[in-house]
């Protein structure tokens, strides 16, 4: 086989692995909060602006798996503009992801598995994280190794709620949140193994975004722990229910309903 063919042969087989790992981390997430709704856990009565965070962030995997169909199908022409209201996409994405954090920190409504104020931390954090991999990944466009796989780790990090919804929180209390960014791991890691077996070497890409990764990992736990993660909390829920939470103790588990009959 000659190098030209070779490496037209790596290229469709690079395309079919993005494709694929592109349909799982929909199936996963689509997994994760249909068991949410499915276990009683969230309903259709949230607020209007849950609602439009979940509107806005499924619209983006929408994206992301419209995205690779395009470049598998080699509808390049196509892929190009729907790129650039991706990037615009960001934007309601970041603004609405911390509206959300704010708002369930200020209502004392975070999740009893995490703490607080690691819970105000993470979430935007990670969100940061993943635009900055996704606007990278944008200005790599034109490279299309560093372009797909920089992606690709950016949405391994948008997974972290989706898997966090499928792992067994309440059983992995102290270490929810570390448990779930290992969790999204591994698709990256995956992806590190598959350029081992298809061209015998890790592109660099994979340490940049697998490296971002453990730099937003690091930055979370260091701001959450110091007296800037204190300070943080106390600006952002001064006011509210949340002000009279302990930001580092884990929230009661819940339980009955007031008024419930105890099960004999």
């Amino acid at each position: 086989m000659t190098t030209s063919n070779v490496t037209q042969a790596g290229t469709r087989d690079g395309k079919r692995f993005f494709l694929i790992s592109a349909i799982a981390m929909v199936l996963v997430i689509f997994a994760g909060f249909s068991l949410q709704l499915a276990m009683g856990r969230s309903s259709f009565q949230a607020p209007p602006l849950v609602h439009a965070h979940a509107i806005v962030f499924m619209g983006w995997v929408v994206i992301f798996l419209l995205q690779n169909l395009l470049i598998a199908t080699g509808q390049v022409r196509l892929h190009r503009p729907l790129g650039w209201i991706a990037a615009a996409w960001l934007v309601p994405m970041l603004v609405l992801g911390c509206l959300v954090t704010v708002n369930m920190i200020r209502e004392a409504d975070v999740p009893f598995f995490f703490r607080p104020l690691h819970f105000l931390v993470f979430d935007p954090v990670s969100l940061i994280a993943f635009i900055a991999l996704t606007i990278a990944a944008i200005a790599l466009r034109r490279a299309t190794p560093w372009h797909q796989r920089l992606h690709y780790c950016a949405m391994a990090i948008l997974m972290g709620p989706a898997l966090g919804r499928l792992l067994p929180m309440p059983l992995l209390i102290p270490w929810g949140w570390e448990a779930t960014f290992v969790a999204t791991l591994v698709f990256p890691l995956i992806g590190v193994l598959a350029d081992l077996m298809r061209n015998g070497r890790v592109h660099p890409a994979w340490i940049w975004g697998i490296g971002a990764m453990f730099a937003m990992f690091a930055a979370v736990e260091a701001i959450t722990y110091t007296p800037v993660g204190t300070a943080l909390y106390d600006a952002v829920a001064a006011g509210s229910p949340g002000a009279a939470v302990d930001p580092l103790a884990f929230p009661p588990f819940p339980g009955p309903p007031p008024g419930a009959a105890p099960v004999p």
